[in-house]
């Protein structure tokens, strides 16, 4: 079942093609990678599923196509943007915490959405942070500064936090760039343990964690989806010949 159906999407920013018929089905409780060199429009594609274009400091955003999820387009008249974005919670590659402690950090947005029995804040903050595989190193400090911890639980807990909201998708756009390589297995694990409650879209230059990872992968090159499908066949057997370039280290 296709969670997020992307249908001749194209988009441009001031009259700049960034994306190019982009025909792109992401499957429901999966993890589908997206590789490309950079500048190929990877992390755009994860700003216009949650219409984080929308706040492009550019004079003129033009789309053309659909993205629907669960059967109905993002772009619609009566699409609500603030719900979406819950449905939608994005990760960036530097890990963002609020200046508040790691506790408030969990519960800044149930709060905003009328959350207020901390018996029920205290239970979200114990089951997210506990998805996120970051509970059994800070239970014990929840009032700690959440930009005191490493980088690598930095980025852990603004994972619980998005978790915090209850999306139906979490995208990632570079989550372990810059981590070392215990933090990385850890969000992986994650990832992988995650899928069966929500749908995951990874945007990664590492192909050994896209093929670790993923259950599907897309290849962007210049604003174009040149190939989709499944892991096992996009990294051994890849139908297109630029496909094959990239993922062997020819260009990249």
């Amino acid at each position: 079942m296709n969670k997020i159906q992307i249908k001749n999407f194209n988009l441009s920013f001031d009259r700049r093609p960034s994306l190019i018929n982009i025909n792109l089905d992401v499957e429901e409780h999966k993890i589908l990678g997206i590789i490309g060199p950079a500048g190929s429009g990877k992390s755009t594609i994860l700003r216009c599923i949650n219409r984080l274009i929308d706040m492009e400091q550019v004079s003129r955003v033009t789309t053309t196509g659909d993205i629907q999820i669960g059967g109905e387009s993002i772009f619609a008249r009566h699409a609500d943007v603030v719900a979406l974005r819950r449905r939608a919670g994005i990760i960036f590659a530097l890990p963002s915490p609020l200046p508040m402690s790691i506790y408030d950090n969990i519960c800044y947005g149930p709060r905003r959405n009328g959350v207020v029995r901390k018996a029920q804040l205290d239970a979200i903050v114990e089951k997210t942070l506990t998805e996120a595989s970051l509970w059994g190193e800070v239970k014990d400090r929840l009032n700690l500064m959440g930009p005191s911890l490493s980088g690598g639980q930095q980025q852990r807990l603004c994972i619980a936090r998005t978790l915090a909201l209850e999306p139906e998708i979490v995208m990632m756009d570079e989550p372990c760039s810059g981590l070392d390589p215990i933090s990385t297995a850890k969000i992986e694990e994650t990832m992988v343990q995650l899928k069966s409650k929500y749908t995951f879209i990874i945007v990664t230059n590492n192909t050994k964690q896209a093929a670790r990872v993923s259950d599907n992968v897309a290849f962007f090159l210049m604003g174009e989806c040149v190939e989709y499908g499944a892991s096992s066949q996009m990294f051994t057997v890849p139908k297109d010949q630029r496909t094959n370039d990239y993922v062997s280290g020819r260009f990249g």
